[in-house]
């Protein structure tokens, strides 16, 4: 299922954190080889971390992570404006997102990136955005467009798979129908993970 979870409130949830963490250097260390930094326990997590975003989790049964994705809003500080310049022109919209370290547990199914991708269509959706923005390595294209909701890619640099991307991601209603079916998720189970954690009001940005 899918949990909506801003950084204060992940305590509430240690194994959900943690395992969320150790998968983040599991793929994006180990296995992309990225320099992220590591903390003691082997886990990844960054600056903007720090900044109290918006995490979407897939949460597995045994309550570890399956995946997850990280939003900031870009009128603020993102990963596009302090370190991917040079891939496109920084954002700063209140009606546009930052959209970072989508990542995937080992063994995670399919399914659980279309969750994730409808989980922030939701958000999307509910906030009135017109886009999400990020970065991302270019091998994701073949995901973002097997799921129905590819970017229109602004810069990118490095040739290849291994290229970094800058993408630009527009929230339609029209999404939502294809997202729910490759997630196996009804629109009404969506609903109600989303409203379990925001209630029937819009989502607004913690303090």
């Amino acid at each position: 299922m899918i949990r909506y979870i801003y950084g204060n409130g992940l305590s509430t949830y240690p194994r959900l954190r943690d395992s969320m963490f150790a998968d983040r250097a599991a793929q994006f260390r180990h296995r992309l080889g990225w320099d992220v930094a590591l903390d003691d326990a082997g886990r990844e997590r960054d600056q903007y971390d720090a900044l109290n975003p918006l995490y979407i989790i897939w949460e597995r049964p045994d309550g570890l992570h399956g995946g997850s994705l990280r939003y900031l809003p870009t009128t603020g500080r993102t990963m596009l404006g302090e370190h991917f310049g040079h891939l496109a022109d920084p954002v700063r919209d209140p009606l546009i997102w930052e959209c970072t370290r989508f990542c995937l547990a080992p063994g995670a199914g399919g399914h659980v990136s279309a969750a994730l991708m409808l989980g922030g269509l939701e958000v999307g959706l509910n906030l009135g955005l017109t886009h999400a923005v990020g970065v991302f390595d270019a091998r994701m294209l073949r995901v973002y467009g097997r799921l129905g909701w590819p970017p229109a890619v602004l810069g990118r640099d490095g040739a290849g798979r291994d290229a970094i991307c800058a993408g630009l991601w527009t929230y339609g209603p029209e999404l939502r129908a294809a997202l729910l079916a490759r997630a196996g998720v009804s629109s009404e189970v969506s609903r109600h993970w989303y409203r379990r954690a925001f209630g029937d009001g819009k989502l607004v940005l913690a303090a």
